[in-house]
């Protein structure tokens, strides 16, 4: 159901659930950015702004597609279940580092906020604009 062209009900509680993982995840990356500057060298500038700047790139992309899907944009579901997806792909390869903390909070983030985009009341939600 959608009020006004936005998902109400489940599916905007859904919603608004996978946008704060997503949000929390973002900011991570941001912070992850802001400290890799911090610990720039000269032996790794170019490698360490490069870094830097590719991790504030992404967090902030997906803070722009976690306000999409709050708003019911459909078009903010893709990019966001694609960086889920790589989430959980990253954790996968921190398996063999001492890390469990961080895996675990990667993987409950990446399922929490693909469950919720990915839910019937949402999936519906969020179709009702390609019916039209």
């Amino acid at each position: 159901m959608t009020v006004s062209g936005r998902p109400a009900g489940v599916a905007r509680a859904l919603l608004l659930v996978a946008a704060l993982a997503v949000a929390i995840e973002a900011s991570v990356f941001i912070g992850w950015a802001v400290l890799d500057l911090l610990d720039l060298s000269s032996e790794r500038l170019g490698l360490g702004i490069g870094t830097a700047v590719f991790l504030a790139a992404y967090g902030l992309g997906q803070l722009i597609a976690s306000r999409g899907l709050l708003r019911g944009s459909s078009w903010a579901r893709g990019p966001l279940v694609m960086t889920q997806i790589i989430q959980l792909l990253l954790a996968w390869s921190y398996r063999d580092v001492a890390a469990v903390p961080v895996i675990v909070a990667m993987v409950a983030g990446a399922v929490v906020a693909l469950a919720c985009m990915l839910a019937p009341p949402v999936t519906q939600a969020l179709g009702a604009d390609d019916r039209v």
